[in-house]
Order: C-alpha cells, then structure tokens, then sequence
C-alpha cells in the first residue's frame, strides 16, 4: 500500500509540481486520505492521496479482492481567489472515502453527490467524474494490479445534476462545450439547459 501511495504521489509531483499544502483526514473504517493542494498560475487542483491504496471493489462481490480491481484518484481544479474553495479538502476526502465506505466504484460519467457545498457558498453540491488521461497520466502498476487512474471531478449545479440523470454525462459534457462553460471558475451559475 504504502508503495503503491508514494509512486502515486511521484505522478502528481511530476504532473503539477510540488504541492504549496496538503491536509490529511481519517474517518471511522478507513485508511486515511489526504488531498494536497497545487497552484499552477490562477488555477489551483486539489488532488486525493490515498483512495488508490486499495482497489475499488464491486459492490455485489462476496469477497472484495485485495490486489485486483479499479484504483484511481480525484483531481479538482478551480480558479484561484475568487471563492474560498480551500473549504473543498474534507468533501474531496469524503469522495475520495466513498469506495470504502460505501463500496462504490468511482468510474467517468458517475456522479458523486456530497449533499452539501463543495465549499462555503459554492453552487456545487455533486461533481461529475471525468475520463483520465489528460491532466495526469495513469500510472500503470505492477501485474496484476490495475493503474491508477488520476479522474477530474467536474463541479454540477443542482439543475445540471438533475439534467445528467437524465440526459446522460456525455449530454451535459457537450452542453457544456456548446456555451463555453468555464467549469473551473467555482461561482459559475448553470448552463443554460433549455
């Protein structure tokens, strides 16, 4: 585990440089997961250490299999100083807990819903996961354990939720795209979805 965390935080290093903060967060029943903090210009990502220690198991199986098995991390990036989105690093451990706690499997096109703001005043309560790939490469682990993936979470209105439920993430992604969405700017208001 403890290996498999520290080649992780190599990855991240290398992707986004040294991180200026990081905060660590245990709750009752699983390992601790820490987010670090990266600022690279006006934008800030916070990125979970800790949710790849294990591989995430299907919920429906008997016996969770300690070795092989979907394992990623989250990626959140945010424009710098315009909310105090420094309020995110308990919701994205919470998140990042979720396969352990909840035994989900954190997969792009899923949804994760806190129930709250990502951040005080945030319009945000859910976030869209993202495929991999782009901001941090996957980090292929030894056989037979799977790579970690390195998944951005794309922050949701409460209206854009609701819409992805039932249109489907690729249905949102595209709106998005049509009108220009900034999603890192973290007082957005929803896309229009008329």
């Amino acid at each position: 585990m403890g290996d498999v965390l520290a080649r992780v935080e190599a990855r991240l290093r290398t992707a986004l440089g040294e991180p200026d903060a990081r905060a660590a967060v245990t709750f009752l029943g699983t390992d601790r997961m820490e987010v670090l903090r990266f600022v690279d210009g006006d934008v800030v990502r916070y990125a979970t250490l800790g949710m790849s220690a294990q591989p995430m198991a299907d919920p429906t199986a008997v016996l969770a299999d300690p070795v092989k098995g979907p394992r990623a991390e989250l990626v959140l990036s945010v424009r710098a100083g315009l909310a105090d989105t420094d309020k995110v690093l308990r919701p994205l451990a919470v998140l990042a807990a979720s396969p352990q706690v909840e035994g989900v499997i954190v997969a792009p096109g899923a949804s994760l819903d806190l129930g709250e703001p990502l951040w005080p005043g945030a319009p945000f309560s859910s976030v869209l996961v993202a495929e991999s790939g782009g901001l941090v490469e996957d980090l292929e682990l030894d056989a037979p354990m799977d790579p970690v993936r390195f998944l951005p979470l794309l922050p949701m209105t409460p209206n854009e939720a609701a819409w992805k439920r039932v249109k489907g993430a690729q249905e949102l992604q595209e709106r998005w795209l049509s009108h220009g969405t900034d999603l890192r700017d973290p007082l957005r208001t929803s896309v229009p979805l008329d």
